[in-house]
């Protein structure tokens, strides 16, 4: 076994569904996290960063477990880790935070004893830990990532984004869990809602993929889990019936929510008028709430170079700002 010193990842967010892909279509957004792991003769912790509050700093900590089940499959043994991370992902809102963080801890404690796993079982090993695909194979990969999970193994292929793509979230300031969302939706479908989906979702991956941009509006829509979901986040409703009369190519729900996704033309004139709209839909309903403006991520988890002897945060820091 080859032991790096150190290994620095750095994970993109994610959106997942994008509407009617439920957990089957991602995308990778340019807000970020940052990993160091190390070995250590004792586990450490150092979390940087408001998003990273009230996270275990002990072995309890999903990094740290994740970590081990890599070795575990690859038959080493590195039972303490130094662990620093950095994140301006936002945790339970929607953007991927629990994806980046599994994404982040197989992918550095991969390279740290020399790379044995190969980055598709580390996607299988990713989406049985989260139970969906989609999160975890944009992060990994970059751009967007439309998956099947039988259960065991993930088949996937990887779309590059029009370079004209660009999205809006609106980052409400509440959390919502995932399990919460998800215990909103039924359990059963009738036939109309299941091929309304099943025909939107092929159409929003062609079109994705061809880079017909015109064609997402007319694909974005939902019948599966955006109804049921509505009523935890206020405002989502509205947003995803009139956004695109603001300049919106389409809106859904980011995830599990409570963000809201929009996607945008980069060059449209109306991004103004759309964030104003979004955040006055927020204000209206009493909500304090963030707009971002993302790029998709092309790179996904990257290894950053081992050169720089700073310490973790002056280098982040540097990331962060350039």
């Amino acid at each position: 076994m080859s032991l790096r010193e150190k290994v620095t990842v750095k994970i993109p967010a994610s959106t997942a569904n994008l509407g009617p892909g439920f957990d089957t279509l991602g995308m990778a957004l340019s807000l970020y996290a940052w990993l160091e792991i190390k070995p250590a003769s004792q586990t450490t912790f150092h979390l940087y960063g408001n998003h990273l509050t009230g996270l275990p700093s002990d072995k309890s900590n999903l990094i740290y477990e994740v970590a081990q089940m890599v070795f575990d499959e690859a038959g080493v043994s590195v039972p303490e880790l130094e662990i620093s991370m950095y994140s301006d992902i936002p945790l339970t809102r929607g953007l991927g935070s629990s994806a980046s963080a599994i994404v982040g801890a197989l992918v550095g404690a991969n390279a740290l004893i020399g790379s044995p796993l190969s980055n598709d079982k580390l996607l299988d090993m990713a989406t049985a830990l989260e139970k969906h695909p989609d999160n975890v194979g944009a992060s990994l990969y970059g751009g967007i990532i439309t998956a099947a999970w039988d259960g065991q193994r993930v088949d996937y292929l990887r779309i590059e984004p029009h370079q004209d793509l660009q999205a809006l979230v609106i980052v409400p300031d509440f959390q919502l869990s995932t399990s919460k969302a998800r215990n909103v939706i039924p359990q059963q479908f009738g036939m109309p809602d299941v091929v309304h989906n099943v025909s939107r979702s092929s159409l929003l991956v062609a079109a994705l993929a061809s880079g017909r941009l015109d064609m997402i509006q007319k694909a974005m829509s939902d019948r599966i889990h955006q109804p049921y979901r509505a009523s935890l986040v206020p405002g989502m409703t509205e947003i995803l019936e009139h956004a695109t009369e603001h300049g919106a190519l389409g809106a859904a729900l980011s995830g599990a929510g409570p963000t809201v996704l929009t996607l945008v033309e980069r060059h449209d004139s109306r991004k103004d008028e759309l964030e104003q709209y979004l955040m006055d839909i927020m204000k209206h309903e009493g909500i304090a709430a963030t707009a971002l403006w993302l790029d998709p991520d092309m790179d996904g988890a990257l290894i950053l170079p081992d050169q720089d002897e700073r310490p973790f945060l002056d280098r982040i820091k540097g990331e962060v700002n350039a």
